[in-house]
C-alpha cells in the first residue's frame, strides 16, 4: 500500500488498528519533530548528564505517547499533538534529572548550617528524628519564622526561584521552567543567598 496518499487521519486510524506499516510511515515522516526537539534540550541534557541516545529514547516514548492518547475530536492536528507530547516528555525528563543530580544547597542556608544558638545544623533542627517533642516544635517555630523573614525579604520574582531552589532544582533546571538564560537565573541566586545570608548573620549576632 502506498501510505504517501493517505491524509494523517487515514493514517492514525489504521495505526489505531494495529498496522504496524502505517505507524513506522507515520515515524518516518515526523521524525524530523523529534530531531528538532531534542535538538532544543541537547545543551541542557548535557550540562545534566543525560546522554543524546537517552534523550532521543526519551523523544521517542513522547511519540508513542501521543499516538496513545491523540483525540481527533479535539481538532488538533497530528503533527501539533505530536510536537506537545514530545517536548513535554523531554522538559520532564531535563526537570527530574535537575532535581536528581546536585541539588542546590544555599550556601547561606545550608542544611549544615549550624546555628550558634543550638549548636546543631539545620538538618538535625527539621529532622522528624528529634526524640524531644518540645525542641521539636520550638524548632519548628524557629524554621517557619525564619522562612517568613526570607519570604519578606525576596522580590517576587526572586521568591519564584527561591522556592525551585528548595524543591532541589538546579539553576540550568530551573532557566528552563522560567524561560530565563541560566545566567539571569544564577545572578538571582546569588542575590537571594546574599540576602539569606544578612538575615541569618542578623538571627545570630
Amino acid at each position: 500500500m502506498d501510505y504517501q496518499d493517505c491524509s494523517d487521519s487515514e493514517l492514525y486510524s489504521m495505526v489505531c488498528e494495529s498496522n504496524e506499516d502505517a505507524k513506522e510511515y507515520l515515524y518516518n515522516k515526523y521524525k524530523y519533530v523529534i530531531d528538532v526537539i531534542v535538538k532544543k534540550y541537547i545543551y541542557t541534557a548535557k550540562k545534566l548528564g543525560i546522554e543524546y541516545n537517552d534523550l532521543y529514547q526519551e523523544g521517542l516514548v513522547g511519540f508513542a505517547d501521543a499516538l496513545n492518547h491523540y483525540d481527533e475530536s479535539k481538532n488538533v492536528m497530528l503533527s501539533t499533538f505530536l510536537s506537545l507530547c514530545i517536548d513535554r516528555r523531554l522538559q520532564n525528563t531535563i526537570l527530574k534529572a535537575g532535581r536528581l543530580k546536585n541539588k542546590i544547597l544555599l550556601e547561606s542556608l545550608s542544611l549544615d548550617h549550624v546555628y550558634t544558638e543550638y549548636q546543631i545544623p539545620l538538618r538535625e533542627m527539621i529532622s522528624d528524628k528529634n526524640s524531644d517533642p518540645l525542641f521539636g516544635i520550638s524548632i519548628q517555630e524557629e524554621v517557619k519564622e525564619l522562612k517568613e523573614k526570607i519570604r519578606n525579604s525576596l522580590s517576587q520574582s526572586e521568591y519564584v526561584v527561591y522556592q525551585y531552589m528548595e524543591k532541589g532544582f538546579t539553576y540550568q533546571a530551573i532557566a528552563l521552567v522560567l524561560n530565563k538564560t541560566p545566567k539571569q537565573v544564577d545572578n538571582t541566586i546569588q542575590r537571594i543567598k546574599n540576602k539569606i545570608k544578612r538575615i541569618i548573620e542578623k538571627e545570630e549576632d
